[in-house]
């Protein structure tokens, strides 16, 4: 998506700019704040680098969602270390906060009714300025108890494509997009794969090695319920998940707009 190739560096000063401009690439995540909140100042610097219309997706410091961990589902800490900052610095360009939970024994947080009931009480608590969206990574705790946590907390499920979740498909008949709130989808890995072993194959992810027309329809299907409903929807892709995120995120652009499948092959 950039005109020449660039050191890391020049693409840490200016990548975010030239991203923004780009016409479908109107959102993105934020990853480092999973191993460390950044700072207010840090966010500040970001949000310079756009327009108003542009949204992050901040991923919350993994302390929140690591069970063994003494701030997991912590409101205050969250409140002062997590959203404060990201909000205070974004400002309305501030699309959502995700929870990322990685795979958990339900056991380890006392079932998946116990489960649903903190995170019930955690949503409650935080009053969040913007929506927090929470993604499981497994299966047993995508539960009805779960699904009424999200409803009255005032958060929403956090769609996600990766091996270790039921597909998205799955999900949404589970759990529908609610209308007039903000759906979140993220295609990070393809079926079966690795982050590793996607890495190694697909380097430098300047195309789509592995398309997946059966991901990108549950998607674009996504997308348009939640569009239908009244609220807002934000797409996050990762490269591992076809080979190329900006190549992904265009062509879902055109299934969205025409509908038509994407012919197989690196494109």
């Amino acid at each position: 998506m950039y005109d020449r190739p660039a050191p890391s560096g020049v693409l840490a000063r200016h990548g975010l700019s030239a991203y923004g401009r780009h016409p479908l690439l109107r959102a993105v995540g934020v990853d480092r704040s999973y191993y460390e909140a950044p700072s207010r100042t840090v966010f500040e610097a970001y949000r310079r680098q756009v327009s108003e219309d542009f949204r992050f997706m901040v991923k919350a410091d993994r302390r929140l969602t690591t069970p063994d961990d003494p701030f997991f589902l912590d409101p205050i800490w969250a409140g002062e270390q997590v959203v404060g900052p990201a909000w205070e610095g974004l400002g309305d360009t501030l699309g959502a906060v995700l929870l990322q939970f990685s795979p958990i024994p339900p056991g380890l947080v006392g079932g998946a009714r116990s489960f649903a009931e903190r995170l019930y009480r955690f949503l409650r608590d935080l009053a969040s300025p913007v929506p927090v969206a929470v993604e499981l990574r497994t299966p047993d705790l995508l539960t009805r108890d779960y699904a009424e946590a999200l409803l009255h907390g005032g958060g929403v499920h956090g769609y996600v494509a990766h091996p270790r979740m039921l597909p998205l498909s799955r999900q949404a008949e589970f759990l529908p997009p609610r209308p007039g709130t903000l759906l979140l989808v993220r295609w990070m890995l393809a079926p079966g794969a690795s982050y590793e072993a996607a890495r190694e194959a697909w380097a430098p992810f300047n195309a789509l090695r592995a398309p997946d027309p059966t991901t990108r329809q549950a998607v674009a299907q996504l997308v348009l319920t939640g569009l239908k409903g009244g609220g807002e929807a934000m797409v996050i892709v990762n490269n591992k998940a076809e080979g190329s995120s900006p190549l992904s995120v265009a062509a879902l652009a055109r299934h969205l707009v025409s509908g038509a499948p994407l012919a197989p092959g690196p494109q």
